[in-house]
């Protein structure tokens, strides 16, 4: 008969693509994982995976079996919250994944206001520029730069956000004055790496279609404005990391400025989960009292 044991890791390798992944995903032996594979196979009486050198490609039998596992699995979830909710101390991990600057500017220093509120639980924080998939489980809750598309995600604005033109005083006192736009042409630039970021929604500074030359480009946005910082170009920057960096000068703003939108995004399963609760209203909370910076 099956059991929720084996459906759980069958997902897992499901996400992950092999037995080691799903192992380490579940803090597992490795052969505890492969043994409930064939336990599972065996139940069923058909091969769920394809074992090649480059790791385990699903069925249709797999494929089909998806659905089903994955309805278990969130009423597991929603079991789990709801025995939780009745127990005064909010405790567990949720995992938050964000656009790089939303976490290390606003989250990260806040964090020791949601470890005394809630002692028992613990954030595991991933500032990222490339997309997370939240049905596979890789994050609870994602701050997005993108509304997703409609599904089993549930998606709310958060806010809205700046980015900004801003330069190094050292950078400004070798180069021709920016009184315009126009004058732009003549200067140097950071920006990102194309390639390498999931979301067009950071490439304002690309979107501009700005002259000038490119003299370094980074997937990261706090390494953009160290370069800037430093003196070697000029960037479109957040403008919640860069109006704290008293080593830049904030260029034409009134001809030069995006505007964005931070999403606050989570599987529909997870939305009545405490814990997870107990994250977004913290996030609610610090958008509140940091809504000018933004």
């Amino acid at each position: 008969m099956l059991n929720s044991d084996q459906l759980i890791i069958f997902l897992a390798i499901i996400r992950e693509g092999n037995t080691v992944g799903a192992a380490r995903r579940l803090k597992l032996d490795h052969s505890t994982v492969s043994r409930r594979l064939s336990a599972l196979e065996a139940e069923l009486g058909t091969r769920l995976f394809d074992r090649s050198p480059r790791g385990l490609a699903p069925t249709p039998a797999a494929s089909s079996l998806i659905t089903h596992a994955e309805r278990v699995e969130s009423e597991l979830i929603l079991a789990a919250g709801s025995v939780g909710q009745r127990d005064t101390n909010i405790s567990g991990t949720v995992r938050l994944a964000t656009p790089e600057i939303f976490g290390t500017f606003l989250v990260a220093p806040n964090i020791a206001e949601l470890r005394e509120r809630y002692p028992e639980l613990t954030l595991e924080l991933a500032p990222e520029t490339r997309s997370i998939s939240l049905s596979k489980r890789e994050a609870d809750i994602a701050i997005s730069v993108r509304q997703p598309p409609r599904g089993r995600l549930v998606a709310r604005k958060l806010v809205d956000y700046r980015l900004g033109l801003y330069a190094a005083p050292s950078y400004l006192d070798r180069h021709p004055p920016i009184r315009s736009r126009a004058d732009l042409d003549d200067h140097a630039f950071v920006s990102y790496v194309d390639e390498l970021v999931d979301f067009p929604e950071l490439l304002a500074l690309n979107q501009a279609r700005l002259g000038g030359k490119t003299v370094f480009r980074s997937s990261s946005s706090m390494a953009q404005q160290a370069a800037v910082a430093s003196g070697i170009g000029i960037g479109m920057l957040h403008a919640l990391a860069a109006e704290q960096d008293s080593r830049l000068t904030r260029l034409l703003p009134e001809e030069m400025e995006a505007r964005r939108t931070y999403w606050l995004v989570l599987h529909a399963d997870l939305q009545r989960v405490p814990r997870v609760r107990a994250v977004i209203e913290f996030l609610d909370g610090l958008v509140r009292r940091m809504q000018a910076s933004f």
